[in-house]
């Protein structure tokens, strides 16, 4: 009925349908964004990504709706807050450092990677680093959900954009293969509660207020946590990436 006729009771319907879909994205993202985003912003970007969503969506398609309808939300919020460049370039360039520094020490060390260690290596202090991780809380977010399009304009994660024609490559098959690997073992170098909250955020899918009540910790503080266990698994994929 809305793909055939644009039938604007039927565009409500699906979007109430689906409003649940908006509200998971939306405090996701709101937990690690600092005060000068509005909430109000957020909302109109996931909103925009959910009709981008309705109206795309193939029935025949391999995805449930509500994977798609994550998958463009995500990316719709993403697209906005990138045009809004609302985190600053210096800011930016202190995660790529934080992130650089994870990927040298782990190589180096072969095991978890402490915050002293990254403080020594960087020379700076222990509020520095706590301070520059809490600033980009959502850019370890965007770096690790960021969306690319493919030819058919399906949103994919970064981790699996593989070219279609090189599915079936050996090189592809192979980098996919260390790909895997490497988070799979950077997961299980995890400090304990980050790989618990790695584990309750990603395979059971709780928010970060739930997790904050399981652990007993303030809610910044598990997003605290979060950001620096996504530094360390994006410090993972640089590793593969620059190595391959």
């Amino acid at each position: 009925m809305w793909k055939a006729e644009r039938n604007p009771e039927a565009g409500d319907y699906l979007v109430k349908k689906y409003h649940h879909v908006l509200d998971y994205v939306i405090q996701r993202f709101m937990i690690s964004l600092p005060k000068t985003v509005h909430k109000d912003d957020i909302r109109s970007y996931a909103y925009e990504g959910l009709l981008d969503a309705i109206d795309k969506f193939h029935l025949d398609g391999d995805f449930k709706f509500e994977t798609y309808a994550n998958w463009r939300v995500k990316g719709a919020i993403i697209d906005g807050l990138r045009q809004s460049d609302w985190l600053p370039r210096s800011v930016r360039e202190k995660v790529k450092k934080v992130e650089k520094a994870y990927a040298v020490l782990a190589q180096q060390n072969g095991r978890s990677v402490t915050d002293e260690d990254v403080c020594q290596h960087l020379g700076i202090t222990k509020a520095e680093l706590n301070k520059t991780v809490s600033e980009a809380a959502l850019s370890t977010m965007i770096s690790t959900d960021e969306t690319v399009q493919d030819g058919e304009n399906d949103l994919v994660r970064r981790s699996n954009a593989i070219k279609n024609e090189q599915a079936e490559s050996p090189e592809a098959h192979l980098y996919e293969q260390l790909l895997k690997e490497a988070l799979a073992k950077a997961i299980d170098r995890l400090p304990e509660k980050e790989k618990l909250i790695v584990t309750l955020c990603y395979f059971e899918e709780l928010k970060l207020t739930e997790i904050a009540e399981v652990l007993g910790l303030s809610v910044s503080r598990i997003s605290q946590l979060h950001s620096k266990a996504i530094l360390r698994l994006n410090s993972a994929i640089l590793s593969i990436q620059e190595n391959y």
